[in-house]
């Protein structure tokens, strides 16, 4: 046990980071010099729900509260104490998506997540319109695609926010998003650190015959830059978190991020002319630029640093969902056999083997498309293993064809 970590957990000086991911819910303590003293976290899928990818608000409440749970369990393991004050948090989450909510505070519609590929027409009328390009995944395509349907509940929406938002909204009572987060909404302008002012009137014009009693700036939440106060959580919230009861009000928060911002932080790459590259239940490479660029590329989004530096981000949906789903299937296996499960060691076990599979894979071939592919122009994900009959079938080939077609 580490007394110096313990001291600094009992007298507050902690601080707490929340990240959902698309499989996972991670919860990471850190002390004053950056390093993780303990951590928490809660497994977690998607659902396919009327053709939308989702997860439910209990889903969501569910998994942080375990998170946390998680997250004092190890603490009591490791320093025999409890998490009473920190000296901050900071909420992540998975960017864009679509979470509109009504005067009562109430969700709209289930929240859609950045996965669906169901916003086409939007983005395109979008990305024509502001001459920049326009993801299917971005909040603002979800909003224009529920406009161009007419769907019933856009008039009764006084605020729209992102994941990272909903959950900093509901912990401090702030509608604020991370000028990060806020890219993967609408465009910013790097120079004012908000939203595209030209862009937000272009919008407001587009859907004025419509007649709804809101305008964009209305219903969008604040942008705030990295180091800006955010709020600080609040009685209810603090009691909802932890239920246990343990954590008192009063922590302050950063801005809420997405988990491309965090991603920047984590690998060092935040400055100008420096990049990163994410794997996960997608992936993505971003690269801090020195300016705009000169034209909109289809394939190459808009984003930013936590700090208001503008990135470009090349976008995959589909990179490790398949893969893990057969990694579970030798899970599944070794509970069936009544063997003891790590799913660190599984995954070692058989990412290593994959190195001594061919170079071509034995001839085997993988399709990891789980949601639809806007590089590829699919809509939809049909994730396929195929294979011929005199293939060179065996474990370590048909690993090393997930693990190309996930990277």
């Amino acid at each position: 046990m580490s007394l110096n970590a313990k001291n600094i957990i009992e007298s507050g000086k902690a601080v707490l980071g929340i990240e959902f991911g698309s499989t996972r819910i991670k919860a990471v303590l850190i002390d004053q010099e950056h390093k993780p003293i303990a951590q928490g976290s809660h497994e977690w899928e998607n659902q396919l729900v009327d053709g939308l990818w989702t997860y439910s608000l209990d889903a969501i409440w569910n998994g942080v509260q375990d998170c946390y749970a998680q997250l004092r369990a190890d603490v009591k393991r490791q320093y025999d104490t409890e998490i009473e004050t920190l000296a901050g948090i900071g909420i992540s989450a998975m960017m864009h998506g679509y979470m509109p909510f009504n005067a009562k505070d109430e969700l709209l519609v289930p929240f859609r997540t950045w996965r669906n590929t169901n916003t086409g027409k939007a983005a395109a009328e979008l990305s024509e319109l502001f001459v920049y390009n326009i993801p299917l995944r971005w909040s603002i395509s979800h909003l224009y695609q529920c406009v161009l349907e007419d769907a019933e509940h856009v008039k009764d929406i006084t605020f729209l926010t992102t994941l990272a938002g909903y959950m900093h909204w509901q912990l401090t009572g702030e509608k604020v998003l991370g000028i990060g987060d806020a890219s993967g909404v609408i465009p910013v302008d790097a120079d004012t650190k908000t939203y595209n002012a030209k862009m937000v009137e272009k919008f407001d014009a587009l859907i004025a015959p419509k007649g709804y009693n809101w305008t964009l700036l209305d219903i969008l939440p604040k942008v705030l830059v990295a180091g800006e106060n955010a709020g600080y959580l609040t009685e209810e919230a603090a009691k909802k978190l932890d239920v246990s009861g343990h954590l008192k009000a009063g922590v302050p928060l950063c801005p809420p991020e997405g988990d491309a911002g965090t991603g920047m932080v984590a690998t060092n790459a935040v400055k100008q002319r420096t990049g990163n590259v994410s794997a996960g239940t997608s992936s993505f490479s971003m690269i801090v630029l020195e300016k705009d660029l000169s034209k909109p590329h289809e394939m190459i989004d808009m984003v930013t640093t936590p700090d208001g530096s503008l990135v470009a981000m090349v976008h995959c949906a589909n990179c490790t969902s398949d893969l893990n789903a057969w990694i579970n299937i030798f899970k599944e296996y070794q509970e069936l056999m009544g063997i003891p499960v790590d799913m660190n060691e599984i995954f070692g076990k058989l990412y290593n083997h994959a190195l001594s599979g061919d170079t071509e894979c034995g001839g085997l071939l993988t399709y990891n498309y789980i949601s639809g592919e806007h590089v590829t122009g699919l809509s939809e994900g049909r994730p396929m293993f195929v294979r011929s009959a005199n293939d060179h079938f065996n474990l370590a080939n048909f690993m090393r064809a997930h693990l190309h077609a996930a990277v």
